[in-house]
């Protein structure tokens, strides 16, 4: 299964609850912070919630 690395690149201040959530969840909370996730439907669901604040790009296994 390919795998995702998620950079976050825009602060959270000013966002939802459900958006600091979504990055918890994720494993981030500063900008330039940066995980390796599976690429997976619950995964690409919080990431399309912060896609704005956030950089995604694929990763070989």
């Amino acid at each position: 299964m390919a795998k995702l690395k998620i950079t976050q690149t825009r602060s959270r201040i000013g966002g939802k609850a459900k958006q600091h959530a979504a990055l918890q969840t994720l494993g981030l909370g500063r900008i330039g912070k940066s995980t390796v996730r599976e690429d997976r439907p619950e995964v690409r669901g919080q990431i399309t919630i912060v896609s704005h604040l956030v950089t995604v790009e694929e990763v070989a296994e």
